[in-house]
Order: C-alpha cells, then sequence, then structure tokens
C-alpha cells in the first residue's frame, strides 16, 4: 500500500486561505487505510479548516467528499462534473492521485493535503514499513524475498556491508532501531536452505527501469477498449 502523513494545517490553510470555495476530497484506498486520507479525515480537516478560516476572519466555503481512488478516470470523473463554482482541490488522496487530478485539464489548482512517503506493509495496528522500491526489476527471487533495494540503506545488492552490527544498520539508533536487511536476507536463506545461492555475485542493476529512466508507463493492449487501442496507436 502507499503511506501517507497529513500535512501540517498551518501549510494547508495557506493553500486554500484565498479562495471562496474549496471542495476536500477524499481517496477510499491506500490513504483510508492508513487513516490519512479517508472519508472521517475529510470530514475532521474540512471542520477544522472552517474553524480555521473563522478565527482568521475569512470566508470559506468547504465541501466535502470521498471518492473510491482519485487515479482512476472512471471514480473522477463524476467529480469533475460537479466543480462548478469551485475554486480549488484540496486533495487527501497520494502523490498519484493529486498528478491525476491536475492532469484533468481544471480550471482551478490542486492541492495536496498529504505527504506520500513510501509503499509500505502493515507491520501493526498504526505502524507501516517500506518495503518496496518499485525499481522494475524485482529481485526478491535472489533474496529470500526481503528487498535489498526499499531495506538497505544503501540499496546494496550484495551485502552485507562494513556497517552492519549485531544485525542492525549503522543509522540505527534506539529511538529508531533499523534491522541490517542483509542480516534479514541471510536470517531467511537459512531457514529456506538456500545459503549457498548468496554466494552468487548479484550483477549490476539496470536502474532505467526505476525512476532514473524517467517517468514510467505500463500498456497493456490486451486490455485497452477498442477506441482507446485506436487512439494509443495513433500517438
Amino acid at each position: 500500500m502507499i503511506v501517507a502523513d497529513a500535512k501540517p494545517l498551518d501549510e494547508v490553510f495557506g493553500f486554500v486561505e484565498n479562495y471562496g470555495k474549496v471542495l476536500v476530497l477524499g481517496c477510499g484506498e491506500c490513504v483510508t487505510v492508513c487513516q490519512v486520507g479517508g472519508e472521517k479525515e475529510v470530514a475532521v480537516l474540512a471542520q477544522t479548516l472552517r474553524l480555521k478560516a473563522g478565527s482568521e476572519g475569512k470566508e470559506i466555503e468547504f465541501l466535502e467528499d470521498t471518492i473510491q481512488r482519485q487515479c482512476e478516470p472512471e471514480f473522477v470523473e463524476p467529480v469533475l462534473e460537479h466543480l462548478d463554482g469551485v475554486d480549488a482541490v484540496l486533495s487527501l488522496a497520494c502523490g498519484i492521485g493529486v498528478n491525476f487530478m491536475a492532469d484533468q485539464n481544471l480550471d482551478v489548482p490542486v492541492f495536496p493535503a498529504v505527504n506520500t512517503t513510501f509503499m509500505g506493509a502493515t507491520v501493526r495496528h498504526g505502524e507501516w514499513a517500506e518495503r518496496c522500491a518499485a525499481c522494475g526489476d524485482c529481485i526478491l527471487h535472489l533474496t529470500g524475498g526481503i528487498c535489498p533495494i526499499a531495506r538497505c540503506a544503501k540499496s546494496i545488492l550484495n551485502g552485507p556491508c562494513g556497517g552492519t552490527n549485531d544485525g542492525e544498520c549503522e543509522i540505527s539508533t534506539p529511538e529508531n532501531p533499523v534491522d541490517c536487511a542483509w542480516a534479514l536476507i541471510i536470517e531467511r536463506a537459512k531457514k529456506l536452505g538456500t545459503l549457498d545461492k548468496l554466494k552468487d555475485i548479484i550483477a549490476p542493476k539496470d536502474w532505467s527501469t526505476a525512476r532514473d529512466g524517467g517517468p514510467r508507463r505500463r500498456v497493456r493492449p490486451d486490455l485497452l477498449l477498442a477506441e482507446e487501442e485506436d487512439t494509443d496507436v495513433e500517438a
């Protein structure tokens, strides 16, 4: 899932303080799971902004809505049809949702109300940890399902490095303990009986499949609708 954190109230209010009508728009997927951008958070933020505006002597109308996903046309299009009179959109979706809304050629600005942090998994209720860097060339079959790209501070492909200490990374602190990803990989290999495979050197990574290759795009022709396929061919 994509994990996000709420932006400070003063920063968010600064985005919209000079507008008359603002739509606070939530997303029902990842940011709802991590309790940052769902329907409940939309209601809380909208009400808090109303109080903030009142204390600042500003008359701002805050509308509320939450859709299932802000990154797909079928959910976004109904919202676009009801933006008459809206001066700005305050999105509680991840950065993908904000980008997608802005890509719709709106006549109004779309502001982020959250900071998108990482792709992670639930460790326990209320805690999430990064587990994937979306590098585009997965090597988890070589490392026992533990990603050194996302979980090693140096993204080392052949570790561990000299900074590991009793299974912890050199950046680890008592307040923020950080496991050495390669120590985890080795322990996992021992459990699976595949320790010998770690003797094989992993070749240098082709980072063009990751963000270094520029914004990525994936097209599945077999999933395109007929009219979309024709448009894509023409493009």
